[in-house]
């Protein structure tokens, strides 16, 4: 109640006689913190980049200005926030062979055959975005396929989640792979013949592989992560949480941060306690560079992925009776972990898919919360396959579910498969989420899914694909309406990564991370939001990208 009466004596505030900045001429739309819509049609803003009043129409202007910005009607909206994806990832995979596009394994034959020849000095052929479901073979590809197109270079192409990869018995030599190699705990060597490996690995024995694949310079560093900010920056994302960070990683980002080239906003979240450690020393960083970068906490994974059946459930997979995934950490090691980062105050985000796994991770930080009290924001990144006996227990203890809409509409056919009618209850749920009291965040998981966040929210309101199928969404009682995955993709992505203060809506105090678009969001078709273009992009006041 003080807050709000603060907001409206401000209203009543003569308008200053000189302001900074002026984005005017607007046709502007953000939401409130409590999700309601907010229309202006200027943005007043100090030098820095901070918001001071949102204008109405017919409003005075200042008459005293350091700079006016005539929009000429153009819809603006605030920024997105992605709440998970992988920054780095998304720069290299950029610059690497793209399979994502492939519709069968003799698509992805033929690219893996042309990039190749395309590519004669490329000591290995590397990429990914596979999907084996997506090829209805029933099955995963082997190093006999590969070989068969790249049989002089060795290969490794990652899967479209990122947990399992694909060699070519080249790049096995190289690694010292046999049938005598076991797989390392947490990990999975998919077997042929006479046990001799077939050419996946998932999960953690993919570090088989990967230890002998070189590692980029940091010339191709440095270009993959301003490639990367580009792309993120062209789909009208101005801050992101990054999962994952490593010590390589975030060095990179305070070089760029030095020398005035870090220009989307980052979250980061160290690639285990250590690094985190390393990175924040006792505990999260400050804001550096103007709010461009912090370290909050820490990313820990209890599980694999479900297109690979590294997901732990409670039961077998349906179509694989045997197999029932893997978790990652005993309980006690899980817990000493979170208990490691929670001591220094780390934020903490585990990856749990499958419902064992979020269990796990549920249990977890209710064994700790009456030692580690405060506001810790707990995260449950992905949180996709939930035992509804379990929904509740979201709700309690202030834990974000961090969800990404577009993998419900990627792995819904994949999902019944692997689970049966029987477990879809929990899935991908994001009305049961707000219902039980969780925060809900929304992301990407960028590079496994785009990061244009117009058809994760589409997805969100509508649970179709872009296809329009399956017609009434999937799972409909799980839908959000139109402003909550908004919502969840801005300011609920924000405050997940303890940034509400700072960004995710236009508001005085906030930072100007604003978007220009062309078409109003709330005034078109699921199918026309999928397609909206972002024209320019600006953060903290400043035009950081322009559709050419």
């Amino acid at each position: 109640m003080f807050r709000s009466l603060i907001a409206a004596l401000a209203l009543l505030l003569p308008m200053p006689a000189l302001a900074d900045a002026l984005i005017d001429n607007v046709n502007g739309v953000t939401l409130d913190e409590q999700g309601r819509q907010v229309r202006f049609t200027g943005i007043l803003m100090t030098k820095d980049g901070v918001v001071t009043r949102l204008l109405k129409d017919g409003e005075k202007r200042p008459d005293r200005l350091d700079w006016r910005t005539d929009m000429k009607g153009k819809v603006v909206l605030p920024g997105f926030v992605d709440g998970h994806g992988h920054v780095m990832e998304l720069g290299i995979r950029a610059y690497e062979l793209d399979l994502s596009g492939a519709k069968s394994l003799d698509e992805a034959l033929a690219m893996i055959k042309a990039y190749a020849a395309a590519n004669p000095d490329r000591k290995w052929i590397t990429g990914g975005g596979w999907n084996q479901e997506q090829w209805h073979l029933g099955r995963f590809p082997t190093a006999a396929e590969l070989d068969a197109v790249v049989p002089d270079r060795p290969v490794w192409l990652a899967r479209v989640d990122s947990h399992a990869g694909w060699a070519n018995s080249a790049a096995m030599r190289l690694a010292g792979v046999t049938a005598k190699t076991a797989a390392p705990a947490g990990g999975q060597i998919i077997r042929g013949a006479a046990a001799a490996p077939s050419g996946i690995f998932v999960d953690a024995a993919r570090a088989l592989i990967t230890k002998a694949v070189p590692e980029p310079n940091q010339r191709d560093r440095n270009a993959a992560f301003l490639k990367a900010q580009e792309i993120l920056l062209s789909y009208g994302v101005t801050a992101t949480s990054d999962m994952g960070t490593s010590l390589d990683d975030w060095m990179l980002y305070r070089r760029m941060g030095d020398i005035g080239q870090l220009r989307v906003r980052i979250i980061s979240y160290g690639l285990g306690v250590e690094t985190a450690v390393r990175i924040g020393g006792t505990g999260p960083t400050p804001w550096l560079y103007a709010d461009h970068l912090r370290l909050s906490g820490v990313k820990l994974y209890a599980d694999g992925a479900l297109g690979s059946r590294g997901a732990w459930l409670k039961a077998p997979y349906s179509d694989a009776p045997g197999q029932s995934g893997q978790g990652f950490m005993s309980d006690d090691v899980i817990r000493n972990l979170m208990s490691r980062a929670a001591l220094d105050h780390l934020q903490v985000a585990v990856h749990a898919i499958g419902d064992k796994a979020n269990a796990q991770v549920l249990s977890a930080i209710e064994s700790m919360t009456d030692t580690y009290t405060g506001d810790r924001r707990w995260r449950i990144e992905h949180a996709q396959i939930v035992d509804p006996a379990d929904l509740s227990r979201f709700g309690q203890h202030g834990i974000i579910a961090s969800m990404q809409p577009v993998h419900e509409t990627s792995d819904r056919q994949m999902a019944e498969a692997r689970l049966g009618q029987a477990r879809l209850a929990g899935s991908y749920a994001w009305a049961s989420m707000l219902k039980n009291g969780a925060h809900l965040a929304f992301g990407t998981d960028y590079p496994v899914e785009s990061p244009n966040p117009f058809m994760g929210w589409a997805a969100g309101f509508t649970r179709q694909g872009p296809d329009g199928e399956p017609a009434g969404g999937w799972q409909p009682q799980e839908k959000l309406d139109f402003f909550q995955a908004w919502y969840a993709y801005t300011q609920g992505a924000a405050y997940a990564g303890f940034a509400e203060d700072k960004f995710g809506r236009l508001a005085v105090g906030q930072r100007a991370d604003f978007i220009i678009v062309d078409r109003d969001p709330t005034q078109v078709t699921p199918e026309d939001l999928r397609k909206t273009q972002v024209l320019e992009t600006w953060v903290g006041g400043e035009q950081v990208w322009v559709r050419k």
